[in-house]
């Protein structure tokens, strides 16, 4: 019997899969803006590249600490870091460090340039503040997050890979799907573009360790992008783990990450300070 056509347009509508997604985003801003006001130490809005939305906000921790990027999600073509400061708030409060990414998005620049973007904010980083860096982000910045660990960084005249571990939450790491999409109608990707913006098309990034992680209510889609990506790299040469998290959605997911004491953020801590 004939395997049904994949309606991606409706796998990949996260706001319509969540009706109450309004109320959930309103909450991140409400969370971020509260964890700005308990940390009179944090640097807001430096500068990585020229552009206006090349920010981060800077949420230190004590010593010598780890230095996590968490990178927002937004389909590539909304939001800002403004609404997750309150994603540092589990890391820091286990010695690691946490920079929260602000970008420029589509349609005014491409996929491939808000890419390089994060490439030169890694970059910044090490230089300012040392590495490597962990990458954490969500939804389009898990995809980013993957691009970032499979970056030939060698090739950049890096001395030492600046990442070498990521954890994605809720990622797209196959683009191509998208193209049909009305999603695409900002991103302006062809089948090629979306192909060379996938990290599952990328050589695997031996000797790196990701954790993928995705709501277990997500689209059957969503769940198997991270599938996908663990067991192509775990078997690659990458130390890859699949965590599915019950009965979150592609919001809610996020949630565990402003506490201390879950295990998302346990798992996160980990990463950063070297182990999985």
């Amino acid at each position: 019997m004939p395997t049904a056509a994949i309606d991606y347009a409706a796998e990949y509508n996260n706001r319509a899969r969540v009706p109450e997604h309004p109320v959930i985003m309103a909450g991140w801003a409400r969370d971020a803006a509260a964890y700005r006001d308990e940390r009179p130490d944090a640097s807001l809005g430096i500068a990585y590249g020229p552009s206006p939305r090349m920010r981060y906000d800077w949420f230190p921790a004590a010593g010598d600490a780890p230095v996590v990027l968490f990178i927002h999600g937004g389909y590539w073509q909304a939001l800002d870091g403004g609404s997750f400061s309150h994603m540092a708030r589990g890391a820091n409060a286990h010695g690691v460090a946490m920079a929260v990414a602000t970008y420029d998005l589509c349609p005014q620049v491409t996929i491939a340039a808000i890419t390089e973007a994060m490439r030169q904010l890694v970059e910044h980083l090490v230089r300012q503040r040392g590495g490597p860096v962990t990458v954490f982000g969500h939804s389009a910045g898990g995809h980013l997050a993957a691009e970032l660990l499979a970056t030939d960084w060698r090739g950049r005249s890096a001395a030492a890979p600046p990442v070498t571990a990521a954890m994605p939450v809720s990622g797209l790491f196959e683009l191509e799907p998208l193209v049909a999409t009305p999603i695409n109608a900002a991103l302006g990707l062809d089948p090629a573009e979306a192909r060379a913006c996938s990290p599952l098309g990328r050589p695997v990034p031996a000797g790196t360790r990701l954790i993928a992680m995705v709501g277990g209510d997500e689209s059957g889609e969503y769940l198997r992008q991270s599938r996908e990506l663990v067991e192509t790299w775990g078997a690659g040469g990458a130390r890859a783990r699949l965590i599915v998290a019950p009965g979150a959605n592609h919001f809610t997911v996020l949630a565990p990450f402003a506490s201390p004491d879950s295990s998302a953020t346990r798992d996160l801590v980990s990463l950063a300070q070297g182990g999985f």
